[in-house]
């Protein structure tokens, strides 16, 4: 016996050429915050375009060009330093829109959480990230990036 829903349709499996894209995403952001994560401040501004500029919540202004993000970069990672707290990033959920430009649109959940404290593992922020992926030197950069806190809605 077969039940059907109303309303429900099969969805149609994605494409080579989508799943393609999707995986070259996936691994993006798994190098990215990996660079992020491990204080590579340099090589993390890289994944930016050179005119890129990023939004985030707690900054009154976008952060503009790589340069800029590269000394945003720097003090952060002096500050998880200086506090002893290292910081680690879960992306998820990975939402990605091919443009007919060539250019991907991404919307991800991003966790901020230090994996080190007393008792386990404590989640800081939770994010969502949207971004303009394009290519660049036969690499994906971001192009713009938004964070908003999800946690605060």
């Amino acid at each position: 016996m077969t039940v059907e829903l109303l309303g429900t349709a099969e969805p149609a499996l994605p494409s080579r050429g989508f799943a393609a894209l999707y995986a070259q995403a996936q691994r993006f952001y798994e190098h990215q915050m990996r660079l992020l994560d491990t204080h590579d401040t340099e090589a993390w501004a890289d994944t930016f375009t050179e005119d890129a500029f990023l939004e985030l919540p707690f900054l009154p202004q976008p952060l503009r060009a790589r340069a800029g993000l590269a000394r945003y970069g720097r003090a952060g990672a002096a500050r998880q330093r200086r506090a002893g707290v290292p910081l680690s990033h879960w992306v998820g959920l990975l939402d990605v829109q091919p443009q007919e430009d060539g250019a991907l649109h991404t919307r991800c959940s991003a966790l901020v959480y230090a994996p080190a404290c007393e008792g386990g593992a404590r989640v800081l922020y939770v994010c969502v990230m949207e971004d303009v992926l394009v290519r660049a030197g036969g690499e994906w950069r971001i192009a713009h990036r938004r964070v908003t806190r999800d946690d605060l809605l």
